[in-house]
């Protein structure tokens, strides 16, 4: 703690926090793969687009930009989602030092390390973990901005909005708390007679303008994915929905003022005095806080749509920092000292007890996702499809996990496309000839899966129907066993005829399809 303002000691510590949970997630998850979110977002980033069918480019580009550096491995990626989690915690240290100094910079990162977010939840790097990083570094841009109202950091502010909003739509809630806060604060006439914030949106505005086109000429298909998916609630419905948000983020908020009330001891007893004399730049972070989390609680009640907590952890931060930052009275360093014992003891704990418990327990008890399974699985499909042909497996479908997973682990990396399950539906980044052949992968107990793939071939020529069983193993002792079914159309077999645009390829093959077909084994 000594070496925090020399600057050392958070660098340390977070180069710390990175070695340890990648220690906790090689070994809790040596008989399981990468999460299905993470596979779908490397597949996402095959192609460099301004969007895909379901989400906005950012999380596709980082996967993309990591696998230049980086092999496609499981540890890879888990340290992709460890160094987004540190990219996090040095932008919040930013925001930090802005008003603090020494041991309660450190203090507000150990709080937030008590809590999953940036180690269990950041592991599924998906649109919702990217929002960790862009964030706190749109929020630390956007108060210097406010602060010093220079055309830099105005510019910076700008950009680094836009970046959140390529991250995820729901950054939008973010952008809503600055004006807010901006809105709201005593020094709002200086800021919006300034050029600062006209310069953050146009800034903003020019870096959204190809995704911004992208959507006006594709069809905006993320967005007509999130209604499809998100909502159609009644009002009743959404309604508590949004209080359970609001809940549900209030009681995660809670556990860190719970432990911070500990540290202070009878200091605690000044808080409300504190928050009527807020730093004026704590001020903005307390009502961008009240907005990420009232804004979209409204939006879900009026609008109908789903809000589940989950979506609302990278604005925890906030409320943190105004936890700490906010009390005018010193934590004695003993009281730091036991949280610091009490977070990396609990570390340890997870990387050297919790995570071999956890690795013996799911080899037989398999994840839900069928992680335990990924690999074992496309190595059987892709040696049965080499069986059949000595040319690369060239597109893979089935269950979406499966699938994702054959684009990933198989080492011909098929693309992967969803017509050849579910017809109309939209194909992700990446093209191929159905008569180069292709395969697909579905859990025997899947009937739906099963069909649609079964359906898909029916216009084949020549088709191999696999059933197969694997069995997990760790350390040589015996796990779970999970059943599949493979379908593999071999190149050159597939009749010419293209289905007329608009309609699936499952829903056109469903006319011809032969029951009766002998399974090969």
């Amino acid at each position: 703690m000594d070496g925090i303002e020399q600057g050392w000691a958070i660098p340390l510590f977070i180069v710390g926090f990175v070695a340890l949970w990648m220690v906790y997630l090689t070994v809790a998850y040596v008989g399981g793969d990468l999460h299905q979110d993470v596979l779908e977002t490397w597949t996402l980033g095959r192609s460099f687009d301004w969007g895909s069918s379901k989400h906005p480019p950012l999380m596709a580009w980082a996967a993309r930009g990591w696998t230049v550096l980086f092999p496609l491995t499981n540890w890879s990626f888990q340290l992709l989602s460890l160094t987004n989690s540190a990219l996090a915690l040095w932008a919040i240290d930013l925001i930090s030092r802005q008003f603090v100094r020494g041991d309660k910079r450190l203090i507000v990162l150990l709080l937030l390390a008590l809590l999953p977010i940036y180690h269990l939840h950041a592991q599924r790097f998906n649109a919702n973990a990217v929002l960790l990083s862009t964030w706190p570094l749109a929020t630390y841009c956007f108060l210097r901005s406010f602060e010093t109202r220079s055309p830099g950091w105005a510019a910076a502010a700008g950009a680094a909005a836009a970046l959140a909003m390529l991250g995820k739509y729901y950054s939008i809630f973010l952008i809503g708390g600055f004006a807010l806060a901006a809105i709201c604060h005593p020094q709002r006439r200086a800021y919006f007679t300034s050029p600062a914030p006209w310069i953050a949106a146009a800034v903003g505005l020019i870096a959204l303008g190809p995704h911004i086109h992208w959507l006006a000429t594709t069809g905006a298909k993320p967005f007509a994915y999130a209604m499809e998916r998100h909502s159609g609630k009644e009002f009743g419905a959404a309604l508590l929905e949004a209080v359970g948000f609001i809940l549900a983020l209030a009681a995660i908020i809670g556990v860190t003022a719970l432990a911070w009330a500990m540290m202070a001891g009878r200091y605690v007893t000044r808080a409300l005095e504190d928050i009527r004399t807020l730093d004026p730049g704590l001020l903005l972070l307390f009502t961008i806080g009240v907005g990420t989390i009232v804004f979209p609680a409204v939006t879900a009640a009026l609008v109908g749509t789903d809000m589940p907590p989950l979506w609302g952890l990278q604005g925890v931060f906030l409320f943190v920092i105004l936890i700490v930052c906010g009390a005018s009275y010193p934590v004695p360093r003993a009281a730091a000292n036991n949280l610091a014992v009490t977070v990396v003891g609990i570390t340890l704990l997870a990387a050297f007890v919790a995570a071999p418990v956890h690795a013996l327990y799911r080899n037989t008890h398999p994840l839900h996702e069928g992680r335990n399974f990924y690999q074992p699985a496309v190595a059987e499909l892709t040696r049965r499809w080499h069986a059949l042909s000595d040319s690369a497996l060239p597109a893979v479908g089935g269950d979406e996990g499966l699938a994702f997973a054959a684009a990933f682990y198989s080492p011909d990396h098929p693309l992967y496309d969803i017509r050849l399950v579910q017809p109309n539906a939209l194909q992700l980044p990446g093209e191929f000839s159905f008569a180069d052949g292709w395969a697909a992968l579905c859990y025997d107990t899947d009937a739906s899966c099963i069909g649609g793939m079964e359906a898909a071939a029916a216009r084949a020529q020549h088709v191999a129907r696999y059933a197969f069983s694997l069995q997990s193993t760790l350390l040589g002792q015996a796990g779970a066993t999970q059943g599949f079914v493979a379908v593999i159309v071999p190149p050159a077999t597939v009749e010419p005829a293209v289905p007329a645009p608009g309609r699936g390829i499952a829903e056109d093959f469903s006319a011809k399809r032969r029951n009766n077909r002998p399974a090969v084994n």
